[in-house]
């Protein structure tokens, strides 16, 4: 479905340019999960926005290399296609619901919109409102539609956003840092609530984290991104259990552990990653 080949994504100009990412390649099948995991900063988000065009340009240069969706270049397409692609194909849940939700409008407003813009064929707009409330456990959906995003919890903002997300039926699903501003226990549920969707629904997914510990239920393969490469793939499975490259070692050194509130903290060493 989607594949990055030799992808360079530069920012600024001169002798001042920066490549925050390298010629990386990636790719993911339909229906599968890929977690693009990393410390702040490694390039993961700039990654996951080039992928439909949302880093503004300049100070952004797509320097080099293709992404291919559906084997069409999204680097060589006009304005028209990318709104299309927007949203309809390859949606986003960004990881502050509250400053992606219209404070001004209500929830029922901001995922009419998402439907009319890409499907509209649905007639009944408020009936699929709740039904896409409905699907992301959204109690009362009905009533919740009418609310403004303050007069909701944050999980129940990121319920909503991942709703507007898939109000417009996406083959991808984006999900950039979908729980780092929830508690543990609601970071849990939404985690839960995706793994169902994502089988429900059969769409791809791409989940951008910097936690190891959140990926082993929820994705099939995973990149580890380090200073805008690809320094380790492999399924799920294989690198947690045997990771080769010393720095996804130390990303997974670096979870907490039950049991060891005396030990201190493992952190990261960048000078021995060379």
């Amino acid at each position: 479905m989607l594949s990055l080949r030799n992808l360079r994504i530069d920012f600024g100009t001169g002798p001042d340019r920066v490549q925050a990412v390298k010629g990386i390649n990636l790719s993911i099948g339909a229906g599968e999960t890929l977690a693009l995991v990393g410390e702040s900063g490694s390039g993961k988000s700039v990654t996951g926005m080039a992928l439909t065009r949302l880093l503004p340009e300049p100070p952004a240069v797509y320097a080099g290399g293709e992404i291919l969706f559906e084997g069409e270049d999204v680097l060589k397409m006009g304005p028209a296609q990318l709104r299309r692609l927007r949203g309809g194909k390859i949606a986003y849940v960004f990881q502050e619901p509250s400053t992606s939700l219209n404070p001004v409008f209500t929830i029922r407003n901001q995922i009419a919109e998402a439907i009319d813009l890409h499907r509209p064929d649905v007639r009944d707009v408020d009936a699929e409102v709740v039904h896409c409330l409905d699907l992301v456990g959204i109690v009362d959906p009905k009533k919740r539609m009418h609310d403004y995003p303050h007069q909701l919890s944050g999980g129940m903002q990121q319920r909503v956003m991942i709703a507007m997300a898939l109000a417009c039926q996406p083959q991808l699903l984006v999900a950039d840092e979908p729980t780092t501003a929830l508690d543990v226990t609601v970071q849990a549920q939404i985690l839960d609530q995706m793994r169902e969707l994502k089988q429900r629904l059969k769409m791809a997914m791409l989940l951008i984290t910097h936690n190891f510990g959140i990926i082993g239920g929820i994705a099939d393969r995973v990149a580890v991104m380090f200073r805008g490469d690809i320094v380790e793939e492999g399924t799920t499975a294989e690198v947690l259990r045997n990771p080769q490259h010393a720095y996804t070692k130390a990303l997974i050194g670096c979870i907490p552990q039950l049991g060891q509130r005396r030990k201190r903290l493992a952190t990261i060493d960048h000078s021995m990653l060379g």
